[in-house]
């Protein structure tokens, strides 16, 4: 009987059952599709050694006019530039106090054992030293504990090594010293950062060259006060990366008294954001201490919205914006080590805004452009549907007269502006129903608005990527294409990714584009995930889908950059499409990459069928493995219901001695059922393989 081609449709459909999609591909991981035969995707490795604070955000790459590569990257603790793997913290300060307006104090802790930590129990085991109630910090998670005596301390954040801790382990946390900080009307949030500067010493532990640098606050008591950990003097200047956070936490003793002195001054970086979305308001809808005790949460309240970056450049330098937050520009001529101020502090500002949704440089017409934000006569008070623009080629005028070109729009539908994104001829603005074309008109009207469509969704401010001045987004249920008029995409996943997917965090969803291979990835929360923690893709040049599973938080194409750069939740980027392995950890291990057809069966699957040979079209091209290798499956099942019947993996393999076009000749097996399905699975490292065409041996044995 002749070699039967084993030949399916490119991309993945999972609209169907297995049965039913007879034919094609069922399911994946880490495998695209090029020219419509499978392969398994890039590697990635780790841009740099530093690591970063919070969760990425967003990132945006930039040449400056000296020819150097930047990267802005938006978490939600801080705004980094970075340059060549390391980060410059350019966080803009909100508020820098008068002299003597913050005073410290601190206590002697006579903490004489660990914190025990088992599965339900803390214990407190102290001669002096805790109050009745309080809140320990173990890693992330903040705990309250009773019927207790001693001082008000509170529990810090990571492991000690002062003169009387021992050293975090995960079953044991400590307590260290915490200076009490007052400082009336600070308008810090728990875990905001605080520099300060102008301080003496407290007495023997708590000495001036310790006070006198950068602070996380751990958790905020009133609007006068908040408490800080006591730590030894930073090797840097700043907590820029985790790294700023592993120095040495110290204990005060009875000689540590005063409060600092008359001239400290304290400068507070723009409050830092949520790294996970809120949903809802009152008692609990808030991340626990993120204001004073007792108080509700919103998420319409300052600082309860997940932290989103959007940013663009004006020339060489940068603007950027924290969603519901202020605008902030970079110079940098002016070098680095300086940090971002606020747009309205700019030599000769004029009404520029100070809350807005979402910043962009109109490439066509040089304006800056600020969405949902305040109004040119209610400053501070944030309109979610206004658009406004400053004068071409200016970043300070932004007060509408007769002889510049600066105004506002404002759209009609809708509740608030989502995002909005630039193309060739146009820009396109999204509302939280409506999608809108705004376009430069030149005076005297200078920008006009269009309504393209409405009863249209878009998941959040990131879930939109262009591609050949096309604009593709996710949608509520949907995903939508925009190339001259709105088209639903349809999709052949569709149902996979809707019906296992985290509506609460749906403000995490991200699009980047990967146009070496004609693709848009999403990434979104499945639905028992908090965090992107899967991707599908549409290959708009094939005009297919596929999925997978991967945690990350914020993406950019190449261009600026040799790779696509991509955020992980582990505080690194990673240069992906970079090698073939998971460069995560070190030394680098093998990505599992798999795909597995829909079953197939002989005639309308009233025969059994035997399979007995196999001869793979596999190609190792462009490995790095001396000996790389990969797994050829094959199952059989009776019914569509029952159970596989799995056959041996057979390995295909190369060795070096064989060039690196030979394959495995053929296999043999035995395999016996009425469908069957294929699949092929690789885990090592250095692997890169691509599918073609394999031939089975497929007989009908005659028995029904």
């Amino acid at each position: 009987m002749p070699l039967t081609k084993l030949q399916f449709r490119p991309g993945i459909d999972r609209e169907a059952t297995s049965y039913a999609d007879e034919g094609g591909w069922f399911d994946m991981d880490k495998v695209r599709f090029r020219l419509g035969f499978p392969e398994k995707i890039g590697g990635w490795t780790r841009q740099g050694t530093a690591s970063f604070l919070g969760t990425c955000r967003g990132i945006h790459p930039w040449i400056t006019l000296s020819g150097d590569q930047l990267l802005g990257v938006g978490t939600n603790l801080k705004y980094y530039v970075n340059e060549g793997g390391g980060y410059n913290d350019v966080t803009p300060v909100r508020l820098t106090t008068a002299a003597g307006d913050v005073t410290f104090s601190a206590s002697a802790n006579t903490l004489a054992s660990d914190v025990a930590v088992d599965d339900t129990t803390i214990s407190l085991t102290s001669s002096t030293g805790f109050p009745v109630t309080g809140r320990i910090k173990i890693d992330s998670e903040i705990i309250t504990y009773s019927s207790v005596s001693g001082n008000d301390l509170i529990g810090c954040e990571r492991g000690q090594s002062g003169t009387t801790a021992a050293t975090h382990t995960a079953t044991t946390a400590v307590l260290c010293s915490t200076i009490i900080v007052d400082d009336a009307g600070h308008g810090a949030l728990d875990n905001d950062f605080v520099t300060f500067s102008g301080a003496v010493t407290l007495g023997d532990q708590i000495t001036a060259d310790r006070l006198n640098q950068e602070y996380q606050i751990i958790y905020i008591s009133s609007t006068d006060q908040y408490y800080i950990d006591a730590r030894t003097v930073s090797t840097i200047p700043s907590i820029t990366t985790t790294s700023g956070l592993d120095e040495e936490y110290v204990f005060a003793t009875a000689t540590d008294s005063g409060n600092g002195g008359a001239s400290v001054v304290g400068a507070y970086q723009i409050n830092t954001g949520l790294d996970t979305s809120i949903i809802g308001t009152g008692w609990g809808a808030g991340t626990w201490g993120r204001g004073t005790w007792g108080s509700s949460a919103s998420t319409t309240t300052s600082g309860e919205s997940l932290r989103l970056w959007s940013h663009d450049n004006f020339g060489e330098d940068l603007l950027f914006n924290p969603r519901g937050g202020g605008i902030y520009y970079l110079d940098t001529s002016s070098g680095l080590s300086n940090r971002a101020v606020s747009l309205s502090d700019l030599a000769g500002a004029d009404t520029t805004p100070t809350i807005a949704n979402t910043v962009m440089v109109s490439d066509n017409s040089r304006h800056v452009l600020a969405f949902g934000c305040d109004g040119e006569f209610s400053p501070g008070v944030q309109d979610p549907l206004l658009i406004r623009f400053s004068s071409q080629e200016s970043l300070t005028d932004w007060s509408a007269q007769i002889d510049n070109s600066a105004g506002d729009l404002r759209i009609g539908t809708g509740s608030e502006i989502v995002t909005a994104i630039e193309t060739r001829q146009q820009i396109l603005v999204f509302t939280d129903v409506s999608l809108h074309s705004l376009q430069f008109l030149g005076p005297p009207f200078t920008f006009g608005i269009n309504m393209l469509s409405d009863n249209i969704a878009i998941a959040s401010p990131n879930a939109l990527a262009s591609a050949q001045d096309t604009v593709y987004w996710m949608g509520k249920s949907e995903f939508y294409a925009y190339s001259g008029s709105v088209q639903r995409l349809p999709c052949t996943v569709r149902d996979y990714v809707f019906n296992d997917f985290n509506e609460f965090q749906s403000e995490k969803v991200f699009a980047t584009t990967v146009t070496a291979f004609s693709e848009v990835w999403w990434f979104y929360p499945s639905a028992s995930s908090d965090e992107a923690n899967r991707y599908v893709v549409y290959n708009y040049e094939q005009n297919i889908w596929y999925y997978g599973t991967m945690s990350r938080t914020a993406a950019v194409d190449r261009g600026t950059q040799r790779n696509p750069i991509f955020a992980s939740s582990d505080h690194y980027l990673y240069y992906h499409e970079d090698g073939f392995d998971d460069g995560s950890v070190l030394p680098a291990v093998g990505i599992a990459a798999y795909i597995e057809s829909a079953q197939m069966s002989i005639q309308s699957g009233d025969s059994f069928a035997f399979i007995s040979r196999v001869i793979p079209d596999l190609t190792f091209r462009n490995s790095t493995s001396s000996t790389p290798v990969a797994d050829f499956t094959i199952k059989a099942r009776n019914f569509p219901g029952g159970a596989y019947l799995q056959s041996n993996d057979l390995s295909v393999s190369k060795t070096a001695s064989v060039p690196v076009e030979q394959f495995t000749e053929q296999l043999y097996m035995r395999v016996r059922g009425r469908s069957f399905a294929f699949r092929i699975d690789s885990t090592e490292t250095g692997v890169s393989w691509r599918l073609g065409i394999p031939r089975v041996d497929i007989r009908q044995d005659g028995r029904r």
